[in-house]
Formats: C-alpha cells, sequence, structure tokens
C-alpha cells in the first residue's frame, strides 16, 4: 500500500511524514522546503505477529507494509506550474490513496500561505488543482477517443461518457463525486482514467495538543473538516503532528505512558492505518512457521487461490487448497496439532473468502 501525504505548504506534512517514518525529512517553517517526494516505509504494527511468532519460535517476523510519499506544498496554480507544480501531481498519481494533511490550530509562529486558517479553503485549494490537473488528463482522452468514435460504437460510448466525467470535473466538482456510470463497463472506463480526485482521500485534522484528548470533538476546524469528508465519502483522523513527533523518539513502554498522559489510547500512526485498511477495504491474513511469522495484505474479499498468489504466482497457479485456523483459536489451543485434534482447522478449496486474522498454509503443485 502506497499513501501520499499532501497539503498546502506549513499545515504539518512533513513533520506528520517524520514522526510515521523517523526518515528525517527536512521540516521548516517556509514553502516547499520538501525538493524531492521523500519516501519512507513503516511496518504496520500488529501484536498478533509477535504472539504467533512465539508459539512457533519463528527466526524472523515480517510485518506488512506502508509505503509514505510525503509531496511538497501545493499552492494555487500548481496544475499550471505554480510552485513546484505538475512534478508533484505526478508522483500523486502513482500512490493508492492521498493523506491530506489538513491545519486545524491557530499558531502566530506558524505561518500561513493564504494569511489564515480555514481548512474547508485549504481543502478547496488543492482538490482544484488536482481537478485542473485531471481535466487535462481527460482532454487528452477525448481527443484520441474521438478519432474513432464515429465509426465505433464502443468508443462512441466511452466519449460519451469522458464528456460526462469532464463536465462534473468542470463544475469543481471531484471525480470521487461522480456517480454517471451507468454499467460495470462505464466503472471500468472511470476507474481506468487514473484521475487524481478519484483516489480515496484521508483527511488528517492537525490539531493543537489540547484538543487530543477529546479527538478534537471541541474544535470547529475539525468538525468542517468531518462534514466535508461525509460528502467525499473520506475518512478523517485527528493527530497533532508536533506530538506525534515526540512519540516517535519513544521506547514503545514509554510511549504507552505518554499516550496515557496526554489522554490518547491510539498513536497517529495506529489510526491512521486503521482508516488506510478501511477505506481502501483491506486485511491482513497470517502465515506463521519456524522460518518465518508474516503478515500478508489483501482487499477484502479475496478468494483463497489469489490470497495464495500474493506469496508466489506458483501457489496461485498450483492451488490445491488452504489449511485456515483463526489467530485466536490457534492461540488458544496452543499448537497447530492440538488446534487440528479439536476439529479447528478448515481445509477450503478455491471458493473461500479469506478473512482478516485468518492464519493459512497453503497446499499446491505445479
Amino acid at each position: 500500500m502506497k499513501l501520499g501525504i499532501v497539503g498546502l505548504p506549513n499545515v504539518g506534512k512533513s513533520t506528520l511524514f517524520n514522526s510515521l517514518t523517523k526518515a528525517g525529512a527536512e521540516s521548516a517553517n517556509y514553502p516547499f522546503c520538501t525538493i524531492d517526494p521523500n519516501v519512507g516505509v513503516v511496518a504496520v504494527p500488529d501484536e498478533r505477529l509477535d504472539r504467533l511468532a512465539a508459539l512457533y519460535n519463528s527466526v524472523k517476523v515480517t510485518p506488512a507494509v506502508i509505503e509514505f510519499v510525503d509531496i511538497a506544498g501545493l499552492v494555487k496554480g500548481a496544475s499550471k506550474g505554480e510552485g513546484l507544480g505538475n512534478q508533484f501531481l505526478a508522483n500523486i498519481r502513482e500512490v493508492d490513496a492521498i493523506v491530506h494533511v489538513v491545519r486545524c490550530f491557530e499558531d502566530s509562529n506558524v505561518v500561513h500561505v493564504d494569511g489564515s486558517v480555514d481548512p474547508l479553503r485549504d481543502i478547496e485549494t488543492i482538490n482544484l488543482e488536482l481537478i485542473f490537473s485531471d481535466i487535462e488528463i481527460l482532454e487528452r482522452r477525448i481527443a484520441k477517443t474521438s478519432k474513432g468514435a464515429r465509426n465505433d460504437k464502443a468508443l462512441a460510448k466511452e466519449l460519451a461518457l469522458l464528456q460526462k466525467i469532464k463536465a462534473h470535473l468542470e463544475e469543481g466538482k471531484t471525480a470521487r463525486s461522480f456517480d454517471g456510470a451507468e454499467d460495470e463497463e462505464e466503472q471500468t472506463c472511470l476507474e481506468s482514467c487514473n484521475l487524481l480526485t478519484y483516489k480515496p482521500v484521508i483527511f488528517a485534522a492537525n490539531v493543537a495538543e489540547e484538543d487530543l484528548a477529546d479527538d478534537g470533538a471541541g474544535n470547529a476546524y475539525v468538525q468542517s473538516v468531518q462534514e466535508h469528508a461525509v460528502s467525499e465519502h473520506s475518512e478523517v483522523f485527528v493527530i497533532c503532528a508536533q506530538i506525534e513527533q515526540e512519540i516517535a523518539e519513544l521506547e514503545e513502554d514509554e510511549k504507552k505512558m505518554f499516550l496515557e498522559d496526554l489522554g490518547i489510547t491510539r498513536s497517529g500512526l495506529d489510526k491512521l492505518i486503521q482508516a488506510s485498511y478501511r477505506l481502501l477495504g483491506l486485511l491482513s491474513f497470517l502465515t506463521a512457521g519456524e522460518k518465518e511469522t508474516r503478515a500478508w495484505t489483501i482487499r477484502v474479499g479475496t478468494k483463497a487461490p489469489q490470497a495464495a498468489g500474493k506469496i508466489h504466482s506458483d501457489f496461485e497457479r498450483g492451488f490445491i487448497r488452504a489449511e485456515v485456523i483463526n489467530y485466536q483459536d490457534l492461540l488458544d489451543c496452543g499448537s497447530i496439532s492440538a488446534a487440528k485434534a479439536k476439529g479447528l482447522v478448515g481445509s477450503e478449496g478455491k471458493e473461500y473468502v479469506m478473512k482478516d486474522g485468518d492464519v493459512v498454509e497453503f497446499l499446491f503443485n505445479v
């Protein structure tokens, strides 16, 4: 999973990126301090892995990972090359989802690029730049499709859809809110356009420390972002990027104490990962053994052979069956042999739909 962190300059993007990845991207109180997109790979915290590894005496533990890309601050006119413009729009095009950091705190020491704090205005600024970029993409595709549409019904249908999407964007609306695809074929066409405003968005409402304990409930800026997110079918999580950076420097036991002192139970990273999995429809299944215990990320609804293919294409090609047990059942039994004796290990075929927390051994033959 690849997430792109975007937002206006000085909203806390690079500070958040630093805390998530400990990669040390330069953070400064001026725009465009991030000249090249910074990339960091973060392990998804999953206590199930350590417990399974202890059960199997695993030599190696491999968690699922998320790749974060810190993309430089966009400004008005970015789609036309203002600021650092188009090169960063291209970087956004490569991610699975966008983490849009929105400033929801007042601080006279941190300059806002537009002179005042207004989350909805900031969101609109970013959205418009992405919309302008999407319109350019559509115009090129429309020009190409038009050439053959006169003599090809399929191309004519595609052209009509592309023109509807373009008209929708020209009203200042995102592709996410477009519901004009009338069948599966048109939906596939919409998805193939790879529009920036069609990508799922998670809003990171960056608040002051005092707003963390109640998750921003008393912050009018946060409430406005949450209301907007409903219309965008998006997720929102509340963070204090500065606090996240402090948390990132602590050991695990210190981290828990620090969070308790602040009156919160989850770090920003935990909130972001949970929001990402929900928004993208993801889950993790587990494999365990003496050599390695590992988490694998798949989409909700994935069947056993395709899950096996995540490990190796041969596993999918030669799939015979999957030996599956629920993670908690395995722990409660204390061993896979004890679980089998109790009849808790299922022998599943090609139509089995994977569940979060499944511990699996795939049997295959090629």
